[in-house]
């Protein structure tokens, strides 16, 4: 396998997880105590921050969007 497949797996395995956790937030957010709805949009605000620093990380270095799923 080359070096860059292996980045790529990294990369889109990094993205499912972020991803998967976005969700779990969103959902919790809809039941949760209104104390805990701070918490959480902080929490999502950091998730969508790190996507975003991901797909500027990857169009700054010319990855491929569709290729890395950002």
């Amino acid at each position: 396998m080359r070096a860059e497949s292996r980045y790529i797996d990294f990369i889109q395995d990094v993205l499912i997880s972020l991803h998967e956790n976005l969700r779990e937030l969103n959902e919790r957010k809809n039941f949760a105590a209104p104390e805990e709805v701070a918490h959480i949009d902080g929490k999502i605000q950091a998730y969508q921050e790190m996507l975003s620093i991901l797909r500027m990380s990857a169009e700054a270095a010319g990855l491929s969007r569709d290729e890395t799923g950002l």
